[in-house]
């Protein structure tokens, strides 16, 4: 392997790695003085007096969520925002008829009008965090006309918002809004929200058992609440963390009770059940403390994805649900599925402090999230799969399971729940980028430019840190601290489970440190205004074999995937709105997309031995402010292989199923180009390996 940077700039040498074994150490000098540890988990003693975490008898929080704003993005992910904010996101009601103000049933005192369902709380879930994330004025005042609104709809039995939910005891819809609410009381600390979700609770409490989440063929979208009730468990626990009522343990411990047996098993093959349904047991676990049913989540991951995951990007095969025989990298997940396992993912990390599920979130958020939206966030698509190699509006069915257009770009409502759903993608992202740690702490928890803001130490000395890094795409992390005056509390730096070197170095010196990938870094001293932290995470390539899907390799460099770059010839359309549909513009565009270069090759390669095959290229200057797109991907690989004619498109268009490895091919061997999994939205990531002679 070699690095290269574009423009003429010199060779790199590669960093080696080594898998070290857990130890302490303590520096000590007139500008340092730091004791670093190695462990599995963040700091687990002292507490957290500054947030809410998990109160007795829940287990403590290993991690606790920080509030909506306490974290400033930066770089390209502050982009991605404002990419949604003038997008399709920021501006959903010009498209969506769901949105519409005026007649909403969400917004009516007594739940009367229409669009009561979970499209609108879909949408304000992301919306209202993109406001205060990125104190957008505009956003934040609309989402806070929803909001208000939602509050005046409180009835006298503790229900609000629609009335035909509550004539179905359908409270699917609501466990989304709730999310909503949680957001607003965290930006705002509005005691209103509190009183509305007690009351709601205490109604939810006063059911029968049996009529709460219930099921009746005849109103079949209340399964979704019998398969998905542990998004009112996290807002349970939420609630008892805030007030301490007893009663809310007994009303989450009914809540698990009458959600679908995820301990058992997997009740539902629907791909957003899956990435939205599967941590369940492990909500609970903090109540129960058996280990089993934490156990059950991990059983419920590895089973999934051990069957229908057997390909890079983070997610597994389920174009709706996932299907026996249908396991390839050309199956793919639905945008709403992407969004959901990034936020289970995100919840897991802050149940079980494992820096496993981090990692886990930005495999999806990198490689597999970017590719179901334009790059000017004013589309997306239905489906997506690592390997897709033309985005048109013809049927794929039956190789991808519905009919119609499943993978073309549009705002519109041919993709109704991912056109709302995707809101939170980025902004709970955002969210988590930080975290509050036992002992008044703080952890680095997923990594990008930013800053944060919190409460640490003993008196709750508010604390800046301040985040510079190209992170994903860059090895380097820069943290910068600022506070009144010096306070002692511990930092959490993640080790991610790809990097078995890491370097670290607090005020240029530098700390040996002997950490295991996958653990976290402790970094315990009195603090004062201008230390700095310095973490290296060096990336090296790896080839993962992926037996089941006949052997085929995918290409990662530190938490990145690498996809053959593929040109893209995009042709715009209108489609004719719907006669309840507002009317259309030209901002708002639908796109196919084609492939004007070839795309079936395999790649020469030893899996055995991966860094031979490639060369690093680092694009000079400063990344763009959008990198997920195949002219501005700012590091690729530069491999070798050959065309396999035998390996086309089927008759619909759609890619052609990857071809069993080692295979012959006689046509000569070429150079390739390959950019992160994120940029390509026209992508082949899982490649056959190319027979040689030695094999």
């Amino acid at each position: 392997m070699r690095h290269f940077k574009l423009a003429g700039c010199g060779m790199v040498a590669a960093a080696g790695c080594v898998l070290l074994t857990l130890v302490g150490c303590s520096v000590g000098g007139a500008s340092v003085a730091v004791d670093v540890v190695a462990q599995d988990t963040p700091p687990a003693e002292g507490g957290n007096i500054h947030y809410a975490g998990n109160r007795e008898p829940l287990l403590p929080s290993e991690l606790i969520k920080l509030p909506v704003g306490s974290i400033r993005p930066a770089g390209w992910v502050r982009h991605q925002l404002e990419l949604m904010a003038d997008g399709m996101i920021g501006r959903l009601p010009e498209v969506s008829k769901w949105c519409q103000f005026e007649g909403n049933a969400w917004t009516d005192a007594q739940g009367r009008g229409e669009y009561g369902w979970e499209e609108l709380p879909y949408w304000l879930k992301g919306f209202i965090d993109l406001g205060y994330l990125l104190e957008d004025e505009r956003i934040k005042a609309e989402a806070g006309r929803w909001v208000e609104a939602v509050l005046a709809s409180r009835r006298e039995d503790g229900y609000f918002g629609p009335q035909s939910n509550q004539e179905h005891l359908d409270f699917w819809p609501h466990m989304v809004m709730v999310c909503v609410l949680r957001s607003a009381y965290e930006a705002t600390g509005d005691e209103r929200v509190v009183e509305l979700l007690r009351g709601y609770f205490q109604y939810l409490a006063s059911l029968p058992p049996e009529k709460l989440y219930s099921f009746s063929d005849a109103y079949r979208s209340g399964w979704w609440q019998t398969i998905r009730a542990a998004d009112h468990l996290d807002a349970i626990h939420w609630l008892y963390n805030l007030t301490g009522e007893r009663w809310l343990l007994d009303l989450a411990k009914r809540n698990h009770e009458r959600t679908a047996d995820w301990t058992g098993g997997i009740p539902s093959w629907h791909g957003v059940n899956i990435c939205q349904a599967f941590r369940g047991p492990a909500q609970y676990y903090v109540q129960s403390h058996d280990h089993g049913h934490l156990q059950a989540t991990e059983r419920n991951y590895a089973t999934v994805m051990g069957m229908y995951g057997q390909v890079p990007g983070g997610m597994f095969g389920a174009d709706e649900n996932a299907r026996e025989g249908h396991i390839g990298p050309r199956q793919a997940a639905e945008t709403c599925s992407i969004v959901e396992f990034m936020f289970s993912h995100e919840i897991l990390c802050r149940i079980t402090g494992q820096v496993v599920w981090a990692d886990r979130c930005e495999d999806v958020a990198f490689n597999s999230l970017p590719a179901a939206l334009t790059p000017d966030h004013k589309a997306l698509k239905y489906l997506t799969a690592p390997n897709m190699i033309q985005l048109d509006r013809a049927d794929k069915s039956p190789m991808l399971q519905n009919r119609g257009n499943m993978l073309s770009f549009s705002p519109y409502e041919q993709f109704r729940c991912c056109q709302h759903n995707v809101s939170h993608g980025w902004p709970y992202y955002v969210g988590h980028l930080w975290m509050a740690t036992q002992g008044n702490g703080l952890a680095a928890v997923l990594y990008a430019a930013s800053s944060v803001e919190a409460r640490v130490g003993e008196r709750g000395t508010r604390v800046r840190i301040s985040e510079t890094t190209d992170y994903p795409f860059g090895e380097q992390v820069g943290l910068t601290l600022e506070m009144p005056e010096p306070v002692a509390f511990p930092l959490a730096l993640r080790v991610p489970g790809w990097c078995d070197s890491p370097q670290l170095a607090v005020n240029g010196v530098p700390i040996k440190v002997v950490v295991k990938a996958g653990q976290w870094l402790i970094l315990r001293r009195t603090w004062r205004t201008g230390d700095r932290v310095d973490l290296a995470l060096p990336m090296s390539i790896k080839v993962r074999v992926w037996e089941k899907n006949g052997g085929c390799v995918s290409v990662d460099r530190g938490p990145l995937t690498y996809s053959l770059r593929i040109g893209e010839r995009w042709q715009a359309h209108q489609e004719k709105p719907a006669a309840d549909q507002p009317p259309r513009s030209d901002r708002w565009l639908c796109h196919e997309v084609f492939p004007t270069t070839p795309w079936n090759y395999g790649l020469l390669v030893d899996p055995a031995k991966p860094a031979d095959a490639f060369d690093v290229v680092v694009r000079s200057g400063p990344l763009a402010g959008q990198p997920f797109t195949p002219e501005a991907a700012p590091v690729m690989l530069l491999a070798r292989g050959r065309k396999i004619p035998a390996w086309g498109q089927e008759e619909n268009g759609l890619v052609g199923k990857v071809p069993a490895s080692p295979i012959a091919s006689d046509e000569p061997t070429e150079r390739l180009m390959l950019i992160p999994m994120g940029c390509a939205r026209l992508r082949i990531s899982a490649f056959p390996v190319i027979a040689t002679p030695e094999r």
